[in-house]
């Protein structure tokens, strides 16, 4: 009888020890809950390895925030960077204008922020010796530009031109930066841009440029979720996005960026682009045959 009782006693031990493990377990299970690994694409305006630069220290105050796992994704060109948001493989990216509202109607990406208080405006830039002194100037002349679908360097520089009836021979060189390095070479006549990547160059390129042209500003890139990522996910993100510009951390990994901060944005902010008809966008892009 004492033997039952004494293994009885150990049984319960036995069992209370193991619930106690199981509530400490849940407990620290419950306490990092929102350490899930999140892709975030980043368009490929430049190299893979100077955007990781600018948004690694971005992504780093966005885990110390919210214990979110933040992946720095990008694509080898912005043709493919198109496919992957088609076939919505990014958790979370960054576009351009003209993407989002293309991705926003299907597969139905959503915007969580953009930029403060900045439009986003494209430059056409040629060689700061070059006789080009207007956009006349470069009727029958070949441009550099990323590529078809890059809003600000090549969609709004081709409509504008298109619009004044000067013809020009468009060359796609994958990224901003062998857009300036092929006009600094005087490979081509001149070439589209932004302002962010073209200040982001060497600055023995940069005195080889001047900037012949600005577009008008638009809303700038989106930060958007893909359509079956949580709603609260994408909240606490938008959260945290909205707050890098309140601590000392946030502030100095935007300055890479070249912005103050995010704001919360929706959809219809891109209004503004959608207006300048996608369809007629589109057709810019087919003409180039990409």
């Amino acid at each position: 009888m004492q033997q039952t009782e004494s293994g009885l006693y150990s049984s319960l031990l036995r069992l209370v020890f193991t619930l106690w493990i199981s509530g400490a377990s849940l407990a620290i299970a419950g306490e990092h809950s929102n350490r899930l690994e999140l892709s975030f694409g980043i368009v490929p305006q430049q190299s893979a390895q100077k955007l990781a630069a600018l948004w690694q220290p971005v992504f780093d105050v966005i885990h110390l925030d919210t214990g979110y796992e933040v992946r720095f994704k990008t694509a080898p060109s912005i043709p493919e960077f198109e496919k992957r948001l088609a076939a919505a493989e990014y958790d979370v990216a960054y576009m351009n204008p003209y993407h989002f509202t293309v991705f926003n109607a299907s597969p139905g990406y959503h915007a969580i922020a953009h930029a403060k208080d900045k439009s986003i405006k494209g430059i056409v830039v040629v060689r700061a010796d070059s006789p080009i002194k207007t956009l006349a100037d470069l009727e029958g002349q070949t441009l550099a530009f990323p590529a078809p679908a890059a809003f600000a360097a090549s969609v709004l520089p081709r409509a504008s031109l298109a619009a004044s009836h000067i013809n020009i021979q468009a060359r796609y060189v994958q990224t901003h930066d062998s857009v300036y390095l092929t006009v600094a070479r005087g490979i081509y006549a001149a070439g589209g841009g932004i302002q962010r990547t073209f200040k982001g160059m060497p600055e023995e390129i940069q005195n080889q440029l001047r900037v012949l042209w600005t577009t008008p500003g638009y809303t700038p890139h989106a930060i958007a979720c893909r359509p079956t990522l949580p709603k609260d996910v994408c909240q606490t993100l938008q959260r945290s996005l909205v707050g890098l510009d309140s601590s000392p951390a946030g502030r100095t990994a935007l300055q890479g960026l070249d912005i103050i901060g995010f704001t919360a944005a929706t959809d219809d902010e891109w209004d503004d682009v959608r207006a300048l008809g996608i369809e007629q966008l589109k057709h810019l892009q087919q003409e180039s045959g990409q």
